[in-house]
């Protein structure tokens, strides 16, 4: 992947997940911020009956102001100017707050200004492991009433907590989608590190081969041309081995450098107005000897007339031999190749047909990966790094064109080439 590919993805990655951090945090806040109002509000109005109806039982007014004063965020201080009785105070809290849906576990204590201390009155309305879990009995005095009492809701943050679970829930899911996030851009990254580092290598290695590839090749020629070695048939048939072994080896380190000159985008065109029927019959000609002598058949269909494609001569012949060079491989017994050119909708249409061992349909979509080949069980003969379709599917994006593989297993296999921007040379 493009270092700029991963660059932009970090950035976006980043906007992203800042913009969600804030979105939810805010959210979280003002849902927090709601229901703590609310519970305020509901709070506030259930005391405010309580201390009406006290006063209500003690024929007395309550003050003009200040009746509740919130001391905490979870305990209030009722003012009533009058006496309390502790047991009424109980039973008037109860129904005032389930009144008002607010089944809340609550304590209270009332002001003795006699001993001026707070009498603790008791605690209500939860399960006893809920209660062994609360902090009771902190419930202090407030100097500046007579004749008050205070009511403490210990599990209000729990309440508050219980009423933001779809909140929270959602929350939990924002911050396992960020870590997930994360987690793969780690991944990403290290695997582009390794990726570069195999590149590297393999770059330098191919690199490396060329100095004694071309030492064996002129050794080799050299030994070809020896008339010691021409007259005993066994050296000269062992020097031609040698030969086409290491020209084998050097089209393969050939496509490991194209491949490497393609990946890093090093690698430019040069286009230039070709005659693509000369470049055919160039090429088939050298196709046509090799294949006769494994008793093979070439068939050409071109017609009678020269066309014009603005190309890479270089690029375009080599994805030309590498279609031929799997047409001939990739055949069991003796190969037969047919290759026809026509027009089709603007472009031209090259054919490569063979009657070689076919692909199954499932491996088709990936034939023109990377390093790909097609299972062949315990099958050694055939051999490649799997870069050769790779590095032409290639080079028809780089121009421009399309190709089109068909193929069916035990059949053989078409591969067409549409090449744009037809022009008849007169």
């Amino acid at each position: 992947m493009n270092s700029n590919i991963i660059k932009r993805i970090v950035l976006l990655g980043a906007i992203t997940i800042i913009s969600l951090i804030g979105m939810q945090s805010y959210w979280v806040i003002s849902t927090w911020d709601i229901n703590e109002d609310e519970f305020n509000s509901k709070v506030r109005l259930a005391l405010l009956n309580v201390a009406k109806k006290m006063a209500e039982a003690n024929d007395s007014a309550l003050p003009v102001k200040d009746v509740i004063k919130k001391r905490t965020s979870n305990y209030y201080i009722v003012n009533i100017e009058a006496e309390i009785d502790p047991t009424l105070l109980k039973e008037f809290l109860r129904r005032e707050l389930q009144a008002l849906a607010m089944d809340e576990a609550f304590e209270y204590s009332v002001y003795d200004c006699t001993t001026d201390e707070m009498v603790y009155g008791g605690f209500y309305g939860a399960s006893e492991a809920e209660k062994n879990k609360a902090e009771l009995g902190n419930l202090p005095k407030y100097d500046e009433f007579t004749y008050y009492f205070g009511v403490k809701f210990p599990n209000r943050t729990g309440h508050l907590l219980g009423k933001m679970q779809l909140t929270i829930t959602f929350t939990a899911l924002v911050i396992v989608t960020i870590l997930f996030f994360m987690y793969s851009m780690f991944i990403i990254l290290r695997q582009k590190r390794l990726s570069e580092m195999q590149k590297d290598f393999i770059n330098n290695m191919t690199h490396e081969f060329k100095t004694p590839i071309s030492t064996i090749r002129v050794s080799a020629d050299v030994f070809l041309q020896a008339p010691e070695v021409q007259a005993d048939k066994r050296l000269f048939q062992y020097a031609n081995i040698i030969k086409e072994q290491n020209m084998r080896l050097n089209k393969q380190v050939e496509k490991v450098l194209q491949l490497a000159t393609i990946e890093k985008g090093g690698f430019s065109l040069k286009p230039e107005v070709l005659n693509l029927t000369e470049v055919l019959e160039g090429i088939l000609n050298s196709i046509q000897i090799r294949i006769e002598k494994i008793g093979g058949e070439l068939e050409a269909k071109l017609p009678p007339k020269n066309w014009s494609i603005n190309a890479d001569r270089l690029h375009l012949t080599n994805i030309l031999h590498n279609l031929f060079d799997n047409a001939i491989k990739y055949c069991k017994n003796k190969p037969r190749i047919e290759v026809q050119l026509n027009e089709y909708q603007g472009y031209l249409e090259l054919s490569i047909k063979d009657n070689g061992m076919g692909i199954q349909a499932e491996y088709i979509s990936r034939i023109f990966d990377k390093f790909y080949r097609v299972p062949t069980g315990n099958r050694h003969d055939v051999k490649g790094f799997g870069l050769g379709l790779y590095y032409v599917k290639n080079i028809c994006d780089a121009h421009g064109w399309r190709i089109r593989l068909d193929s069916q297993e035990g059949i053989g296999t078409e591969v067409k080439l549409y090449l744009k921007t037809a022009t008849e040379i007169e």
